[in-house]
């Protein structure tokens, strides 16, 4: 079977490194899917979800705040703006980012402004979707 090794990179940490058959990721105009031998390629990233298909046929989901993909013949880099695992995610923790962001974007609160209040959003809106796919992933 034909892999390609894929890694990303957060600004924290290296999130993931290893083989891959498939990453299927959020650019900016749509879903991406890079297999093996795809064509070289980079594009921005959207905050939403990075799927790494493993071998061995497991499945890997983590979401992103944005970042850049680059495709080269041997390798698939993501280079996230921030990055967790979906079985890492706090739910706790992103729901209360969210009701603040929430309050921001109402006109009710003053911690941050617009723009980060909606790159906020996007990002606990990716982690929330990330935590239902895994949660989805658990029951089959």
């Amino acid at each position: 079977m034909s892999t390609i090794r894929c890694d990303i990179v957060s600004a924290e940490a290296e999130i993931f490194q290893g083989e891959a058959t498939l990453v299927v990721a959020t650019g900016e105009m749509g879903e991406l899917g890079i297999a093996p031998r795809h064509a070289p390629l980079i594009t921005r990233l959207k905050p939403g979800k990075v799927v790494v298909t493993q071998p061995d046929g497991s499945v890997l989901d983590f979401a992103i705040g944005g970042g850049i993909l680059e495709v080269q013949p041997q390798v698939v880099t993501i280079l996230a703006d921030t990055a967790i695992r979906a079985d890492d995610i706090d739910e706790a923790a992103v729901k209360a980012a969210k009701e603040e962001a929430e309050r921001v974007l109402a006109g009710r609160g003053e911690a941050m402004d617009i723009a980060e209040a909606q790159q906020k959003m996007a990002e606990v809106m990716a982690q929330l979707s990330a935590l239902e796919r895994l949660r989805k992933n658990l029951k089959h």
